[in-house]
């Protein structure tokens, strides 16, 4: 039995007619071995038929099938999700980079925190890969990509043409709609999906309001591969934000119940790219007009025993950037291809600002901001062949931030800049046609918000403050082998370690991320896929992380970490037209305070799919959190303050829960 490289390589679906009305849906998924072609055992490609295949709750969640990711949320619907990665809470996207379509996706300097990642804007169906490193190992690997990346291409050759619909419990809704049509030497594709939801929670409706579009032109020009692409995003969205556990256990409310009902907010983003891929030459540009409107409460009457400590962030800007890269060839006893590349990036932020409110009303505002923010980075990379077995790559990145903050006070107003130089090397060897090993190292960094590098006075109490850096670096590497063999079974393992100048931690009662020390972590992950035969497979990932903050201190622990992530799951093609799936995810005990005696409990949950599937059809029936944990998807420890309590407020455990089981009938239209 053997596999098209492609098909293999991208993880897609391929269809093989039986007759006029069925068709065997085949997904290779991780059987793409990528030996020969990757430079590191931890870094892999996603396809859209493992996408298509899993039963997800949130499109986000289209992350976790990268090993070792855990995506969960601890606010509304329309808000980003939270990120789990080697043994990173990385709250809403901190250390971990995202890309689509040459755009990126982290926000600088953002209202709710610094790298904000939302995908709400990403409409799954449109994806053909998802391509994936952990660690900064690639010259190209810039901003926020210190634990790793993930780039989601767009498909310029839909599989089908589809119109899908799909139900479930708590009034969820779902229409999306996919087609192309030919266009002088290339083809139009347009998308639209549209989304509604309640959610499970018995005081509030999320009454989400979700609609997504996308148009995209492919095709040829100027001896290369064009495309044009419109994305737009508006969404609104009520929230059930994080319950302190004492009010459950008071029964003030359930572990579905909210102490504020007047939560939520508004997100859109509208963009315009375009990419041209040469032979040797590759250029991008892109556009990008974002706003959030989020209202949040996580202390209560903590700060204002009066009002209540409801607060407004707030988000507008646009994003501009662009990038040009050369690749060419060096004949020498060793052959080398080199890339070289340039990228722009702009952040015109009109107004980020933080607001006292109630029920959604400006009472006062704590702090207002414009921000320009620009960067401009240069990188090399070689990859070297030594010989038919023995592969080196080198990098070297060059980056520089600079920043002007006008402020309210302005005090905190003024320029920052920073530059850092960047190094990064791999080698490969080939043991044996299955078997390969990989040693790498890499200086990669983060950036801090813009604000925390020319404040002068602490907004709130206006005592003077620190200063941090603009950029942070962080040094790491990795040891690791991988195993692949087309016939059944593909393993890769990886020992790391990862250590960052300034640790970005969220700060639970103050709904933000803030610069902390210095930390360390190191870790070992563990990824296996088994191909009983061409119907029944079965796959597993673990990654277990040590994480500490080089304080100097017994209070060492890096709060939010998780140590240990799993998961697992099996496939089942039952018949050439029946396909199942059950997957299992498990997030061990995350540190909540910087001493360790606080942790939160594990979180496990199981995931079902059953998909009927001919040519023309399919039909999926999702059942989510299948034995109904009552796991929490988040857990802080901070002090709050309910009505009555002390004016100090209690320091307790703040959590959001899974949400509970639910079932989801979706049917689609192929053609």
């Amino acid at each position: 039995m053997r596999f098209n490289t492609l098909l293999l390589s991208l993880g897609a679906i391929t269809a093989h007619p039986l007759s006029a009305n069925v068709e065997t849906i085949t997904v290779y998924g991780h059987r793409s071995g990528l030996i020969g072609e990757s430079i590191s055992a931890s870094s892999g490609v996603i396809g859209q038929g493992e996408i298509d295949s899993r039963a997800m709750l949130r499109s986000a969640e289209m992350l976790e099938l990268i090993p070792g990711m855990a995506v969960t949320q601890h606010s509304g619907s329309g808000k980003a999700n939270q990120y789990f990665i080697r043994g990173f809470n990385l709250d809403h996207g901190t250390d971990f980079a995202t890309y689509i379509d040459g755009m990126p996706i982290n926000m600088r300097s953002h209202g709710h925190g610094q790298g904000y990642t939302d995908l709400n804007f990403i409409i799954p169906e449109t994806i053909a890969t998802i391509t994936y490193q952990k660690g900064s190992y690639h010259a190209e690997q810039g901003d926020f990509s210190s634990a790793g990346s993930a780039y989601f291409h767009l498909a310029d050759n839909p599989t089908h043409q589809q119109l899908t619909l799909s139900i479930g419990e708590d009034n969820y809704t779902r229409a999306v709609a996919m087609a192309s049509v030919a266009a002088g030497q290339g083809k139009v594709i347009g998308a639209a999906q549209w989304q509604g939801y309640d959610g499970p929670w018995q005081d509030i409706n999320e009454d989400i309001s979700k609609k997504n579009a996308l148009l995209r032109y492919v095709g040829r020009a100027w001896d290369g591969d064009m495309s044009i692409t419109a994305m737009a995003y508006d969404n609104r969205w009520n929230a059930a934000d994080q319950i302190p556990r004492r009010a459950v256990r008071q029964g003030i409310i359930t572990e579905l119940g909210s102490l504020d009902k007047t939560l939520g907010g508004h997100s859109s983003r509208y963009s315009v790219s375009a990419n041209w891929q040469g032979q040797r030459v590759s250029a991008s540009a892109y556009l990008i007009d974002y706003k959030l409107d989020l209202f949040s409460n996580f202390t209560y009457f903590l700060n204002d025993p009066i009002n209540g400590d409801q607060f407004q962030q707030y988000d507008e800007r646009v994003i501009s950037g662009a990038a040009l890269g050369y690749t060419f060839s060096q004949q020498t006893s060793w052959p080398i291809e080199h890339r070289v590349g340039i990228t722009l990036r702009n952040d015109n932020v009109g107004e980020v600002g933080l607001y006292n409110t109630r029920a959604r009303q400006r009472l006062s505002t704590v702090r207002e901001d414009s921000i320009d923010e620009r960067s401009y980075s240069a990188y090399w990379h070689s990859q070297i062949t030594i010989s038919s077995k023995l592969e080196a790559n080198l990098g070297l990145r060059y980056d520089y931030l600079e920043a002007n903050v006008q402020s309210d006070n302005p005090s905190n107003s003024g320029d920052a800049s920073d530059d850092l130089f960047s190094v990064k090397a791999n080698i490969n060897y080939l043991f044996t046609p299955q078997w390969a090993g990989y040693f790498n190292f890499a200086q990669g960094f983060h950036s801090n918000d813009a604000r925390g590098a020319t404040i002068n006075l602490d907004p709130i109490t206006l005592e003077a403050t620190e200063r941090v850096d603009l950029l942070v670096r962080s040094e790491g590497g990795e040891v690791g082998v991988r195993y692949f063999d087309e016939q059944q079974f593909n393993f890769s393992t990886a020992l790391w370690w990862l250590e960052l100048d300034s640790e970005l931690l969220f700060v639970g009662d103050a709904g933000n991320t803030e610069a902390s020390d210095a930390s360390r972590r190191y870790g070992l992950e563990l990824s296996a896929y088994y191909w009983l035969n061409e119907r029944f497979s079965v796959d597993m990932e673990a990654s277990f992380t040590r994480s500490r903050l080089r304080n100097g201190t017994k209070d060492d622990r890096v709060e939010g970490a998780v140590p240990v992530v799993a998961s697992a799951g099996v496939n089942w093609h039952i018949n050439e037209l029946w396909l199942s799936s059950l997957r299992f995810r498990h997030i061990g005990k995350r540190i909540l305070s910087a001493d360790g005696e606080r942790r939160s409990q594990p979180l496990s949950v199981v995931n079902g799919l059953l998909s009927y599937r001919q040519t023309h059809w399919k039909v999926d029936v999702e059942l989510l959190n299948m034995f109904n944990s009552q796991d929490h998807d988040i857990d802080y420890y901070y002090s709050s303050r309910l009505p009555g309590e002390a004016d100090e407020g209690i320091a307790d455990i703040h959590f959001h829960p899974i949400e509970p089981r639910t079932l989801r009938l979706s049917v689609s239209w192929l053609f």
